[in-house]
């Protein structure tokens, strides 16, 4: 697979504006999330990686009881590309659906 091109500062500021629950942090997406326990954390988990795997692209996930963290940035492009926003819009559905 092809690595796509990094974003523009443009299309990452769109991105942040439009997805006011990520933000930037040292070129990256990040996302944190408190779920209602543990277990709630851990199935959400399941659901972020399942999309993962579909979408051949993998964020990395930190979990803590019941909180989560979630940093994206495409490795091969050494910054953020259209995967990683397109699979942030994607996990912030897993949110939403709870």
């Amino acid at each position: 697979m092809a690595v796509p091109p990094k974003l523009s500062d443009a299309d990452v500021d769109a991105f942040l504006k439009d997805h006011p629950e990520w933000a930037l942090e040292e070129g990256k997406l990040l996302r944190k999330y408190v779920a209602s326990s543990d277990r709630a954390a851990l199935r959400l988990i399941r659901r972020i990686g399942d999309l993962a795997v579909g979408a051949q692209h993998h964020p990395d996930l930190y979990w803590v009881y019941n909180r989560i963290r979630i940093v994206l940035w495409t490795h091969d492009a050494g910054g953020l590309t259209r995967h990683d926003t397109h699979l942030a819009a994607a996990i912030e559905d897993v949110f939403e659906d709870g």
